[in-house]
């Protein structure tokens, strides 16, 4: 073997401390465990000289005589040492118990090892598509998860287009007893041939005859919870809105709920009506009423 200080990179006549603390750097690098399932094999015998170094110079009486003699130090039963042939053997020749330092710094390894392998599962995302109307309900949809698991999904009343839903542990497999992911469903809400959301109001346009226009109606409009009674004023014009309190979103958990905004338009009558042009031509007369040109 050569020289024990050099192995560990040490000045010869190097004292305990800095023998015990040149090992254990050395054999934290070089230890089977920490280079994998596959030793390498040059490690390996690194570690094994390191090994038969420390085990020779860490005995006070052992690293005198090597000091004294170097190779030539007396053999155990010419001098009566315990300077043993051992001393120049590697670690995994040695049946005797391991040194402290050792087992302290195997066990670390070990315990490194384990940490390596445990790892949280990864999430995984989805795409959910869901009208109008369920989403300002709430409603409950299935989805088939990878590996062709299936899920009821709750979604809540009032979710928004583009918001996250995500179910715990539903994602991939946890490594080495960690936690699995979880799974995001990202949900996409359909747009209304009607209605148009604005935060937790809906703003709904509804057409009104002439006759409903000047002597007023009630009519039937249409929520997101169903259909209400709802009178227009008489003398109404188009853009007239009224204001339906409650009947907006209503999320879950949430003290109060948006409304809804009716705005009213005028239509005529598709087909030309002569009664009606002639009522017109009728009130006009006489009548100096320009609504271009009021404040």
């Amino acid at each position: 073997m050569r020289d024990p200080y050099a192995i560990l990179g040490l000045a010869p006549g190097a004292d305990a401390a800095a023998i015990k603390a040149a090992y254990r750097k050395l054999a934290k690098q070089h230890h089977p465990d920490a280079q994998g399932t596959e030793a390498n094999p040059r490690a390996q015998a690194r570690f094994q000289e390191v090994t038969a170094a420390y085990n020779l110079l860490k005995d006070d009486a052992a690293r005198a005589r090597y000091d004294a003699f170097g190779r030539e130090a007396p053999r155990p039963e010419a001098a009566g040492s315990p300077f043993t042939e051992a001393a120049f053997s590697t670690g995994a020749q040695q049946d005797g118990p391991r040194d402290d330092l050792f087992s302290e710094l195997f066990s670390g390894l070990r315990g490194a090892g384990r940490r390596v392998f445990r790892a949280r599962g990864d999430d995984q995302t989805y795409r959910l598509s869901v009208t109008f109307i369920e989403a300002a309900q709430g409603t409950k949809r299935r989805l088939t998860l990878s590996g062709g698991k299936t899920l009821d999904v709750r979604i809540p009343a009032g979710i928004e287009d583009g918001q996250q839903i995500r179910l715990r542990g539903q994602g991939g497999e946890g490594h080495g007893g960690a936690a699995a992911g979880d799974a995001l469903i990202l949900v996409t809400v359909e747009p209304h041939e009607w209605f148009r959301r604005d935060g937790l109001d809906i703003h709904l346009t509804v057409p009104m005859s002439l006759p409903e226009a000047v002597l007023g109606a009630k009519i039937e409009v249409e929520t997101v919870s169903g259909p209400v009674a709802v009178s227009i004023p008489p003398g109404s014009n188009t853009g007239l809105q009224l204001r339906l309190k409650g009947r907006g979103i209503a999320p879950e958990g949430a003290a109060e709920a948006g409304d809804q905004y009716v705005r009213l338009e005028l239509v005529l009558p598709p087909e030309p009506d002569d009664a009606l042009r002639d009522f017109a031509a009728g009130w006009a007369a006489g009548r100096s009423h320009d609504p271009r040109h009021e404040n």
